[in-house]
């Protein structure tokens, strides 16, 4: 608050100086005025002191005034009470707001509507609504900034009934084109899972402002898809609307969860031209974003460069170099927190348990001055998350005060550790399950194979939600049953529920596996035309479906129109590429990748070999796989190691293969040595091949394929006896072939016999 002077004033005008002087944020002149007056001031005077506290945040000044008030007997004055409750609320003391409300004989629309305000901002939300009821019982009507106030107490609660029962009165009122009431509204039905509604809502707006622009980009950022986001962003943008720092901040989180750092970069250059980059909130979001990319050092750059970051920047920059695997800096960091807050202690324990130190992450625990509900939620998610079960069912019993996610946590511990009797035992004994509970248990169980049991929850269901048919969809998918999952997918539609993104990522791989490209088409037909004919994450699903039916070009022509591609776009089509023979063209791509400025990562990798290898391109092999450490710091997998394996074993080189897995610096896995024994059949190398599958058979003595393949060597050279040998051993040892069933070193993929078209005839043993 601004302190001037003091002045001399003829106190005989002073109803006339006081709102002169609050005008001029000279509060505590004006106050001086009043308590040296005896003079009877005008209401107004009264209004401007309080409207002068509003702006200075002087609650203490506040109160003083609320005192002159009733001691000169002016209580009566509606104006006067509505901007003292309104002085109240905005100091966050909405207690003595609520009794100045409790006491005002009459009541206006300001009043009520102050007052609700107060309540959905800074709760409890519950009682905004009741208030809202009991105004209308009065007959005071609502105008629009009621219907304005009211709406994020429904969001608050995620009380879709009640949100779209006021929509009504509002359509009835004749306010729904209102820009503060449309806004509430697309907020509203946003924040209560429908997103759809929302962009409906938005579309249909009559006019729009940033507010109404960033209201949406916040919604898809939040609740997805985080792609649409930045489409959104950049229509803004289009359309004529210049950004504020809080469009800023609001879209920054979708580039993070899509990891995308160009779009990141590009907003970020943004910021620094319009001015923003040194306000906290739009700071905090650029730390978040750059350490969910991955680029900790530039997000430790913008952290450095903040004047004085606070605990929101401090924590983010923690969960950054935790996720990235640096939970060594994170901690130094904590340490020399100035201030930690219990959310800074929750990630900082997040972090140990995602780097499976689970003992630090303990300790810590142990250490927090004062511990909530997501504390312990954080301790349990990380003891299941490392495989200790016991210990985070001990915590979970210990717990003061369970939550919700508290038993969806433990339920999802059970389930992922493969108890799933224990998950369902716990979920029974639930005191209150919502949908999120439910859907925990049906992915447990279809996490485990359990489908039919999976099934069996979902028909019992009270409600579903989106994500239950999309843990349906994928259960049925993942565990092999695709035509269920297609059949579940027109049962979703029937039953009006809305696919998202994920419901397609999880259908069209379907289509793909099923190499089912009329359904394919269909469902793409069904997304042209929606808002989710732009999101990356479906975009991906149809170029991986029609890669894998065998529609390069259409997949192909799907990429090129993808104005903002991620790694996933890029790894999509190098695979499919590689899947198809096309090693030229995919090595091609992977080029114009890294010339984009897009960092490839382990499974983009993983392809780009393996396309080498169908290439013969053993040099650019080479030189991939030894940029993978230097460049991209990936460390290498045995399916890196074993695509290596393969690239030599197709070029005939089969001694540098076997010397190549001799200095590999781990052990190399049976994954590894059956690249190089296909290689050996394939080139008929006898002794070789023999070597090696000892190797194997050591490794995985009971495992049929290595035995198949040294009998197709020796089967392929006429040693018929060697063969009879093979089987003898076999019999002997008690390995069973799978039936029908064969490793074929195409792309890394072991696929059945009957599946793959270029499969090699197999001895039957």
């Amino acid at each position: 608050m601004t302190i001037h002077p003091q002045v001399p004033y003829a106190y005989t005008s002073s109803s006339h100086h006081l709102p002169s002087l609050c005008k001029q944020g000279r509060l505590k002149e004006a106050l001086h005025i009043l308590y040296i007056t005896d003079i009877p001031l005008e209401y107004y005077a009264f209004v401007s002191l309080l409207r002068a506290c509003i702006q200075a945040k002087a609650h203490p000044e506040g109160k003083l005034i609320h005192s002159h008030i009733n001691q000169r007997g002016i209580t009566a004055n509606t104006m006067i009470l509505n901007t003292l409750i309104n002085m109240y609320v905005k100091c966050g003391n909405v207690v003595d707001a609520r009794r100045v409300f409790n006491q005002m004989n009459e009541r206006d629309e300001c009043s009520w509507t102050v007052m609700i305000a107060a309540y959905s901002r800074l709760g409890p939300p519950e009682e905004a609504l009741t208030l809202f009821q009991q105004m209308q019982q009065t007959g005071v009507q609502p105008n629009q900034f009621t219907f304005s106030s009211v709406l994020p107490a429904c969001a608050s609660l995620g009380s879709l009934e009640k949100g779209m029962e006021i929509h009504e009165q509002i359509i009835n009122t004749g306010f729904q084109f209102q820009l503060s009431v449309a806004n509430a509204l697309v907020d509203m039905y946003a924040k209560c899972g429908r997103i759809h509604k929302a962009r409906e809502l938005f579309d249909k707006m009559h006019e729009r402002n940033v507010v109404s622009w960033t209201v949406m980009i916040a919604a898809y950022a939040k609740y997805g898809p985080p792609s649409e986001a930045i489409r959104l962003f950049s229509y803004m943008k289009q359309m004529g609307f210049q950004p504020n720092q809080f469009t800023f901040a609001t879209v920054l989180p979708a580039c993070g969860d899509l990891a995308s750092l160009k779009h990141g970069v590009e907003i970020h250059e943004e910021i620094i031209r319009n001015g923003f980059q040194s306000d906290l909130v739009v700071a905090n979001a650029l730390v978040d974003m750059y350490a969910k990319c991955g680029n900790i050092e530039t997000a430790r750059d913008v952290f450095n460069k903040m004047s004085k970051p606070g605990v929101v920047a401090w924590t983010a920059l923690i969960s950054g170099y935790a996720q990235n695997r640096q939970v060594g800096k994170a901690l130094e960091l904590f340490q020399k927190m100035p201030q930690k807050n219990v959310v800074s202690w929750n990630a900082m324990i997040a972090g140990f348990a995602q780097n499976g130190l689970i003992d630090d992450a303990l300790r810590l625990f142990k250490e927090m001055p004062q511990q909530d509900v997501v504390s312990w939620n954080t301790m349990i998610a990380g003891f299941a998350q490392n495989g200790l079960v016991d210990e985070a069912l001990k915590l979970f019993q210990e717990m003061p005060e369970r939550d919700v996610v508290s038993w969806n946590g433990m339920i999802a511990g059970y389930a992922q550790n493969g108890l799933v009797d224990e998950a369902l035992k716990l979920f029974k004994e639930m005191p209150q399950q919502n949908v999120a509970s439910w859907n925990a248990m049906i992915a447990g169980c279809t996490q485990n194979g359990l489908v039919d049991e999976a099934l069996k929850l979902f028909k019992q269901m009270p409600q579903q939600n989106v994500i239950s048919w999309n843990a349906m969809i994928a259960g049925f998918a993942q565990n092999g049953h695709g035509r269920h999952a297609l059949q579940l997918f027109q049962e979703m539609q029937l039953a009006g529920v809305r696919p998202d993104s994920m419901t397609f990522a999880s259908i069209l791989p379907v289509c793909a596996n099923l190499a089912a490209l009329e359904q394919g088409v269909e469902i793409h037909e069904k997304i042209c035309g929606s808002e989710l004919e732009s999101d990356i994450i479906v975009v991906n699903a149809l170029i991986d479906m029609y890669a894998k039916c065998g529609c390069i070009q259409k997949a192909r022509e799907l990429f090129d129109s993808v104005a903002r591609r991620d790694v996933v776009s890029w790894t999509t089509m190098i695979t499919g590429y590689a899947m198809h023979g096309y090693g030229k063209e995919a090595v091609k791509l992977f080029e114009q990748m890294k010339d984009s400025g897009m960092n490839p990562d382990r499974v983009t990798l993983i392809s780009v070999l393996s396309a080498c290898s169908h290439a013969g391109l053993v040099d650019e092999g080479y030189r991939y796989f030894n940029c993978m450490k230097e460049k991209y710091h990936i460390t290498p997998t045995m399916d890196h190691y074993s695509c290596m394996v393969d690239l030599l074993g197709r070029a005939g080189r089969l001694d540098e293969a076997k010397k190549f897995i001799n200095d590999m610096p781990v052990k190399a896995d049976t994954t590894v040595w059956s690249s190089l024994l296909g290689a050996c059949r394939t080139h008929k190398n006898i002794e070789l091949g023999e070597s090696v599958a000892e190797r194997i058979f050591e490794l995985e003595p009971n495992n049929s394929a290595p035995y198949v393949l040294l009998s197709n060597i020796y089967g392929a050279a006429g040693r018929w006896d060697d063969i009879e040998k093979v089987r003898k051993m076999m019999k002997d040892r008690g390995v069973k072939k799978t039936p029908g069933c064969s490793w074929v070193e195409d792309t890394m993929i072991s696929q059945t016999v009957q599946e793959h078209p270029t499969a090699y005839p197999i001895v039957v043993l």
